[in-house]
């Protein structure tokens, strides 16, 4: 396994839902997470999501892998790698506003490609067990997530090169 995350942070780096929260609405990108949520619901979704950083180099996810965790990207970019028998191939870049892990998330099957930083990245964590707490704590909360995630996975079913980057 290559350098795998958790990174220690930076001292000056600092980590606040609000700056996540920013960026996802701010982002343009094809496969933005559309989450219209407000302050307050943010602040609640900040207590079920890990903050953590990612070094340029470091495996965030794993192809094969069993973990069903899901990651937004508040800065930086990630790499999608599928690893084939001749080698490494880039699939796609996913940059600030989306998310990688929507497939395994939902599927619960095997991750289907690596996601690797592409440089430092501020990334935030949000588990399995964490999403079932939501659930049942926040349920409306839980399912607009849902309907973004939902999105987020069609829109790249839709676009044969995001296609790749449903990990």
């Amino acid at each position: 396994m290559v350098g795998y995350m958790n990174a220690p942070l930076p001292q000056t780096l600092k980590f606040e839902v609000s700056g996540l929260a920013s960026v996802i609405a701010d982002s343009n990108a094809y496969d933005a997470l559309c989450c219209k949520l407000s302050p307050t619901q943010w602040d609640v979704l900040g207590s079920f999501i890990q903050p953590f950083a990612a070094l340029q180099g470091q495996v965030v996810i794993e192809q094969g892998g069993k973990d069903r965790s899901l990651y937004f990207v508040e800065s930086g970019q990630l790499s999608v790698h599928y690893q084939d028998e001749k080698g490494r191939v880039r699939l796609a870049l996913v940059g600030v506003g989306s998310v990688v892990g929507e497939g395994a998330f939902f599927s619960h099957l095997p991750r289907n490609a690596t996601v690797q930083a592409a440089g430092n990245c501020k990334l935030w964590c949000l588990t399995p067990t964490r999403f079932t707490e939501l659930s049942n704590r926040h349920p409306a909360l839980a399912l607009e997530l849902s309907m973004a995630l939902g999105s987020v996975l069609a829109k790249r079913l839709v676009n044969r090169p995001k296609r790749v980057a449903i990990t």
